[in-house]
């Protein structure tokens, strides 16, 4: 039997995009949500929060998404939680590109708040069947 999806880390760089996306899946989606603004502070929360799957933005000052994946999997604690990339740059090849860097799925910006929850439940029970 799948766990249940619970607690999310999400770490987005967008003030706007993060606050619709944290209502969304509080909200609509029922789960816990730890918001980051940066992978820096994902770096920092992410190991005390201890999330069942991690929703990173790919395009971030600083350290991008992929180096922050890079980083959280360096964590022992992390090391084998699901990361979800957030993109605006959903083509083809940059979708193959993020999930050969360890994601287990890339969802598309802009999204639909009434879905996004939904979404994540179907990535979380697709990545434990296996």
């Amino acid at each position: 039997m799948v766990p249940p999806l619970t607690r999310i880390l999400y770490v987005d760089d967008e003030p706007d995009i993060r606050e619709v996306a944290r209502i969304a899946l509080e909200v609509v989606g029922g789960f816990e949500v730890e918001v980051c603004e940066s992978g820096e502070a994902a770096l920092l929360k992410a190991p005390g929060y201890q999330p069942d799957l991690i929703l990173l933005d790919v395009m971030m000052p600083g350290m991008d998404g992929p180096e922050t994946l890079k980083a959280l999997r360096a964590l022992d604690a992390l090391a084998a939680v699901p990361v979800v990339f957030f993109t605006a740059k959903a083509q083809r090849t940059e979708i193959a590109e993020l999930l050969a860097l360890g994601a287990v799925e890339v969802l598309g910006k802009p999204f639909d708040p009434m879905t996004i929850g939904q979404a994540l439940n179907d990535i979380w029970t697709r990545y434990h069947a296996g």
